[in-house]
């Protein structure tokens, strides 16, 4: 399981970088929301998740999940849904000045 978690992990990294740096607006979008998706899931994957186990640490509970990283991930979700949302509006503004999608905003045919 933890090899199939680090291929995934490896390939929404891998397309992250690959669509970062088209020159298109679109892709790079994209490209930073995988970005985020492999982060997020290698911060859930690092706090080593045990399941049924409680976040809380108390007297009847025999082990506890690290509630740090389930933290770490609902935050980074939250952010990346903003720049998500900045960047598709900055990117919409873009075209509407420039009247093309290039990332440079040059005219390319």
């Amino acid at each position: 399981m933890e090899l199939l978690i680090a291929i995934i992990i490896g390939v929404l990294t891998a397309c992250g970088v690959y669509l970062s740096l088209r020159g298109r607006t679109f892709p790079v979008v994209l490209g930073l929301t995988f970005l985020s998706y492999a982060v997020n899931l290698f911060l859930l994957i690092m706090g080593r998740l045990t399941i049924g186990s409680p976040p809380i640490i108390s007297d009847n509970a025999a082990n506890y999940a690290d509630p740090l990283p389930q933290a770490l991930v609902l935050t980074a979700i939250v952010i990346s849904f903003g720049m998500t949302a900045f960047v598709i509006i900055l990117s919409l503004k873009s075209f509407l000045e420039m009247g093309n999608d290039q990332v440079d905003g040059k005219h390319r045919p």
